[in-house]
């Protein structure tokens, strides 16, 4: 590629940069390379790319046409206003500075603001601005659903396939009290929930010949999505709120269900390394099989300070050792979420 084309394709990726900036978008990167645009946006996890090569003008109405959709939206200043735009979202641990609360492991309240054509993230320092407390944001949030219920009852137990057409939030719904039980009729038992990624929700009746398969089929939904969020199952409890699938070790399905437990934790902890490159977070593996379990392990180098992620066992050089035999020696690292803990000056007995 000539100098002048190189030159020219800088212009215009500088140009389009400044028009990002002034429509509150930071941290953009151009790469050189592709000709592309990247950033994420507060409270995602997947980048925004934008193929500069599809921009033919370098007018601002032309450049402003091209990124329509991709810019954030201005927020309503005013509660009244944003209120009946709020909804509540359930994700895993993503960068910048969203509000957000725990609700199961690994798993989060977010809080969006709905827009016809983008759903922009609100942060944690918003709900000051309204004049209002983070809990009413959750609460306006979650009020804003629509709770629908199918109608009719299963003969016997089925699966149903929720389909997000972008307005339902039918993840989210896991969030409302009593939502989930409600769907016995429509399932054919006690609703056991899957919600993979963003877009799919997946529910059967806990017991059904159905429920094997539906682990399996959400692993693989997960592993492909560019917008996973867990391979976990979900019921309700006795207050009617969603908690993680139970299974004893005596149940058919106790190793899936912990398989699954697991590989949420690795893939959490494996995006927390990937964001917080500046820190010496030890990596975590799945191990076992699905006769003997599954199990996760970390590996520490004793040479050099390390922060462990929770894991069921620990190498230390050619050594394998429980994590509750190794606890007494841990202390919780400050300001990481998912939890790591600090793993220096161990005992040699240890």
């Amino acid at each position: 590629m000539g100098l002048l084309r190189r030159l020219a394709r800088a212009r215009l990726a500088a140009r389009v940069m400044r028009r990002l900036r002034r429509a509150g978008v930071t941290g953009a990167r151009y790469d050189a390379h592709t000709f592309q645009l990247h950033w994420t946006p507060p409270g995602d996890d997947v980048p925004t790319i934008v193929e500069l090569a599809h921009f033919t003008s370098r007018k601002k109405k032309d450049i402003d046409h091209h990124l329509a959709g991709l810019l954030p939206a201005v927020l309503p200043p005013a509660w009244s206003d944003v209120r009946p735009l709020l909804r509540p979202v359930l994700r895993g641990v993503t960068p910048g500075d969203p509000l957000r609360r725990p609700v199961l492991p690994f798993l989060y309240e977010h809080v969006v603001v709905d827009h016809p054509e983008t759903m922009i993230y609100v942060t944690a320092d918003q709900p000051e601005k309204w004049g209002v407390r983070p809990d009413d944001v959750f609460a306006a949030a979650r009020a804003n659903l629509s709770g629908a219920v199918l109608q009719g009852e299963a003969a016997e137990p089925v699966v149903v396939h929720f389909v997000d057409d972008g307005d339902s939030y039918w993840v989210s719904h896991l969030l409302l009290e009593h939502w989930l039980e409600r769907l016995a009729p429509q399932v054919g038992g006690s609703p056991v929930a899957f919600a993979p990624e963003r877009g799919t929700l997946l529910v059967t009746a806990d017991g059904s010949r159905h429920l094997p398969a539906l682990f399996t089929q959400a692993e693989e939904i997960y592993a492909k999505s560019l917008r996973p969020i867990t391979p976990m199952a979900y019921v309700s409890d006795a207050h009617g709120c969603t908690i993680p699938y139970q299974a004893p070790r005596d149940h058919p399905l106790h190793h899936t269900a912990g398989r699954a437990e697991r590989i949420l934790a690795i893939q959490q902890y494996a995006l927390q390394r990937e964001q917080t490159p500046d820190k010496p977070l030890a990596g975590i593996e799945l191990t076992g099989d699905e006769h003997a379990g599954w199990r996760t392990k970390a590996v520490w180098n004793r040479d050099e300070p390390t922060l462990l992620p929770k894991a069921d066992d620990v190498q230390v050089g050619d050594r394998t050792v429980a994590w509750k035999d190794l606890a007494r020696h841990l202390s919780k690292a400050p300001g990481l979420d998912p939890q790591r803990w600090a793993a220096e000056g161990w005992p040699a007995e240890a």
